[in-house]
């Protein structure tokens, strides 16, 4: 990991209200969505090239505004010659790890409307053969994703494989974040008992894993305000972060990443909502200010919105519309 973020992970496990925040840029869609993971091309009916979204991420990297890149592995070696780009900049490249099938989502597709089961396409082996040379772009940092639904056998499944990559990831001495999404189908539970389920079971899976071997920190959905105060209270030393969800309008990405840091979040990873968004670099400008306390959501829409018309960038919406709350990734945090 650059020093930039081992730094400010360092800050935030001797004290979590230390005033340090992580951002990243999770550009790792390929991994679920495939052609259509760049994005739609406004100039054509189709999509976007994997070039393209490339440029936006070292675009994004320049800025300095974020720490960690996340993408997939494939992608990585596409970045050997920008390295000393990376380096420059203090942001970590990651990787994702596994790609569980609810993260299956291509066109057509209905494996999410199925109970996840655990799955990896990529190896720690493989990724640590990546940057062997000084001159290639070294990645020591990856995602690992498991969804809970309430399913003794599939469950069971998912937590050996986790325990089979940690165990892994020691002897290789890769760092690893943990990613836990709510259950992707039915399970028995009402909504007001998933945020406890979904806490409990983390909770649970670390439970037995030393301390060396532990997550950098978490990645979750944003369960509201209870949720989150509930987990960052119970160990100060888990970083806890968010994870964006769908597009949504502009306040809506700005409003969860404020309440989610309101009530403990140290990290948020916002993928969608900034390579949808009509400017992806001054989408994450924004975001940086907001974490840094330099402007509210509702002005940071304003702003945003005076900045794409000093640019001649059409906007989505109307100022009014963009101001909406839409999302679902934020219902919880008005209970």
């Amino acid at each position: 990991m650059n020093p930039q973020l081992i730094q400010k992970l360092e800050k935030l496990r001797q004290n979590i209200n230390c005033g340090e925040f992580i951002l990243a840029d999770a550009k790792d869609a390929d991994m679920a969505y495939g052609i259509s993971s760049p994005g739609k091309d406004p100039d054509r009916n189709g999509f976007r090239s994997m070039s393209f979204l490339r440029e936006q991420m070292l675009e994004i990297v320049r800025s300095r505004q974020i720490d960690i890149m996340l993408t997939s592995v494939s992608q990585v070696g596409f970045f050997n010659k920008e390295k000393k780009t990376f380096d420059r900049s203090g942001v970590t490249p990651a990787v994702r790890m596994n790609d569980t099938t609810d993260v299956w989502v291509g066109r057509g597709a209905n494996y999410r409307s199925q109970p996840s089961r655990s799955f990896a396409t990529a190896t720690i082996a493989e990724v640590k053969k990546i940057g062997a040379s000084a001159q290639e772009l070294k990645v020591n940092l990856g995602l690992y994703s498991i969804t809970f639904n309430n399913n003794l056998d599939r469950d069971r499944e998912a937590l050996l494989d986790f325990k089979k990559f940690r165990l892994e990831a020691a002897e290789a001495r890769f760092s690893y974040f943990l990613e836990v999404f709510a259950p992707n189908v039915e399970c028995g539970l009402t909504p007001e008992q998933i945020p406890a389920y979904v806490n409990d079971q983390l909770v649970r899976t670390i439970a037995g894993v030393p301390l060396t071997n532990w997550p950098e920190f978490l990645k979750i959905p944003y369960l509201g305000p209870r949720a989150m105060e509930e987990l960052v209270n119970y160990e100060p030393r888990l970083i806890v972060g968010i994870l964006g969800g769908g597009s949504g309008t502009t306040y809506d990405a700005f409003k969860l990443l404020s309440e989610a840091q309101k009530y403990g979040a140290r990290v948020a990873l916002f993928g969608r909502k900034i390579k949808d968004a009509e400017s992806p670099l001054d989408f994450v400008r924004y975001l940086r200010a907001i974490v840094s306390h330099q402007i509210k959501p509702e002005e940071a829409v304003r702003a945003y919105h005076g900045d794409l018309q000093k640019k001649k960038i059409k906007s989505f919406r109307s100022l009014r519309e963009d101001l909406k709350l839409t999302s679902t990734e934020i219902a919880y945090a008005q209970k």
